[in-house]
């Protein structure tokens, strides 16, 4: 049985944890990758700071992914990605230490840094 992709706006519509949003956020690259296409991007997911707590870290995750999905594929972007209201006010960095700070802030694709999030270069790879 073939997993039906569905639009970002409805997959992440009942996220109620950071570890939902991390599956989630998994499969939904998996299935637009089966079928790439500008509808399952097209709708703004809602906002999903005060349910995760997270100062906007998902919500702008969502757009840069939706962002580089959108370009990596030549789809328009979507509208609601492309403003700041989905981008931090503070940087936010995939790890930890001041190297690897460091190698993301060199190597984040561009979608991820406008919004203020410094991941590796392969953040939304999927084996």
């Amino acid at each position: 049985m073939i997993a039906v992709a569905v639009p970002m706006k409805e997959a992440f519509a009942a996220i109620q944890s950071g570890e939902d949003f991390g599956y989630m956020i998994r499969d939904f690259l998996d299935r637009f990758r089966d079928e790439p296409s500008p509808f399952l991007i097209a709708e703004e997911p809602v906002p999903l700071a005060t349910v995760l707590n997270d100062n906007g870290l998902a919500d702008a995750y969502l757009a840069a992914t939706a962002a580089w999905l959108a370009n990596k594929n030549r789809l328009p972007v979507p509208a609601w990605a492309k403003g700041a209201s989905r981008a931090l006010e503070s940087p936010w960095f995939a790890a930890r230490s001041h190297k690897l700070r460091m190698l993301l802030l060199q190597e984040s694709p561009s979608e991820f840094r406008v919004r203020n999030l410094f991941v590796s270069a392969n953040a939304l790879s999927r084996a």
